[in-house]
C-alpha cells in the first residue's frame, strides 16, 4: 500500500525523513476494523514525529498521521478519532494515563489502509465531506474541549485567546467555535497577524503591549509561549479559568510567587486541556452540523504529494489546513 512515513528521524531536517512509498497493509487485530482513508490532515505533530520529538527510535518506521476519515470495510462513512487507550484500559477515557494518539505507537493514518480500535471509529454524518471532516479529530477536537468541556464555556461569555505568537490551528478553532457559540471574543495578537485574527471572526484585537479591558471569563493559552497566559491573569474575573493546551503552556521556570498569589486571592482555575473523547468528537459533530460551522482547508493534494503539504507547513504560515486526499 501507499503510505507516508519517517523510515528514520531527522531532528534537523525533517522533510529529509519524510519517505511516500509502499509499505505492508497492516492486519487489524482482535477488537479493532480497517478504514480506507479518504482524507487525511497534517499537525504539527507529524512535524514532530518526522524529528523524533519524544519517540524512540526503536518506533521507526512510523507511518504519519493522527487524523483521517474513510471507509470501512462495509462502506460506512466514518472519523477517525486518533486517541487510542492503553491495553487493557477500561476508565473514563480522558483520565487514562497511558493513552497515545495515532502515530506514536501506532502506525498512522497517512496510508491506503489504517487500522483503528472498533470504538475509534466515528460515524460521519453526512453533512461533512471527507476533507472537512479528517480537519478536525486533533486540532477541532483540542479546541472544542478546552471552551465547553474544560472551561465549561456558555453562550454570552467573553473569553481572550492568547495568539501572542502565531494563529495556529487550535487557536483558529478555538475563536470561530466560540464566535459560533455566541460568546464575545477577544485576542491578543501581533500586528502581523489581526487581520486574520479579526477575518476568523474575533470582536476585540489588542496588541501584547495593550492592557486588555476585564473582565473575562476564561483565558485560552494552546502553548504557543512559555507560560503566556500569566500575562492575563489580571482580566479574569473571579473565579475565571486559564485553560492551558499544549507543552509550551506550563514549560519552564517555576510560578512566580505574585502568580500564585493571583491565582489564590482570586480563586482562578488553572487547567489542563488535552485532545477529548469520542464523546466529545461526536458532540464536536453535532456542532457543526447544527451550525454551519466548518474548517477551512488551505490546501489540498494527493497523498502522493504530502511532501509539498510538509514543505508549505515548515517554511510558512498557512491560514487553514493541509488535508492529503486518496481517490478510490
Amino acid at each position: 500500500m501507499l503510505a507516508v512515513y519517517a523510515r528514520q528521524p531527522h531532528p534537523s531536517d525533517p522533510l529529509a525523513a519524510l519517505t511516500v512509498g509502499e509499505r505492508d497493509s497492516p492486519a487489524a487485530p482482535e477488537g479493532w476494523v480497517s478504514v480506507t482513508p479518504r482524507a487525511m490532515s497534517l499537525n504539527m505533530h507529524d512535524i514532530n514525529t518526522l524529528r523524533g520529538v519524544h519517540m524512540d527510535p526503536s518506533r521507526y518506521p512510523m507511518t504519519l498521521g493522527c487524523d483521517g476519515a474513510g471507509l470501512l470495510a462495509d462502506e460506512t462513512p466514518v472519523l477517525i478519532h486518533s486517541s487510542v487507550a492503553a491495553p487493557g484500559w477500561v476508565g473514563p477515557e480522558q483520565l487514562d494515563p497511558g493513552r497515545t494518539v495515532l502515530s506514536e505507537y501506532h502506525q498512522g493514518t497517512f496510508a491506503d489502509t489504517v487500522v483503528i480500535p472498533r470504538r475509534n471509529a466515528v460515524p460521519m454524518p453526512d453533512a461533512l465531506t471527507f476533507a472537512e471532516a479528517a480537519c478536525l479529530p486533533t486540532a477541532w477536537l483540542t479546541a472544542y474541549r478546552m471552551l465547553f468541556v474544560t472551561a465549561g464555556i456558555t453562550p454570552g461569555q467573553r473569553i481572550l485567546m492568547d495568539c501572542t505568537q502565531r494563529i495556529g490551528s487550535i487557536p483558529a478553532a478555538v475563536i470561530r467555535l466560540a464566535v459560533a457559540a455566541g460568546c464575545t471574543v477577544s485576542v491578543v495578537a501581533r500586528d502581523r497577524h489581526a487581520a486574520q485574527a479579526r477575518e476568523l471572526g474575533a470582536h476585540e484585537i489588542s496588541t501584547p503591549a495593550d492592557t486588555v479591558a476585564g473582565p473575562v471569563d476564561a483565558v485560552f493559552d494552546a502553548g504557543t509561549e512559555q507560560f503566556g497566559w500569566m500575562r492575563h491573569l489580571y482580566v479574569l474575573r473571579a473565579g475565571g479559568a486559564v485553560v492551558c493546551a499544549g507543552g509550551r503552556a506550563g514549560s519552564g521556570a517555576a510560578l512566580a510567587a505574585p502568580v500564585l498569589n493571583d491565582i489564590i486571592t482570586g480563586e482562578l482555575r488553572l487547567l489542563g486541556s488535552t485532545m477529548g473523547t469520542a464523546e466529545d468528537l461526536r458532540a464536536l459533530l453535532a456542532f457543526l452540523v447544527r451550525t454551519g460551522l466548518r474548517p477551512r482547508i488551505a490546501r489540498e493534494l494527493p497523498l502522493a504529494r504530502a511532501a509539498e503539504g510538509v514543505e508549505a507547513m515548515l517554511t510558512g504560515q498557512v491560514p487553514g489546513k493541509i488535508v492529503f486526499t486518496r481517490e478510490p
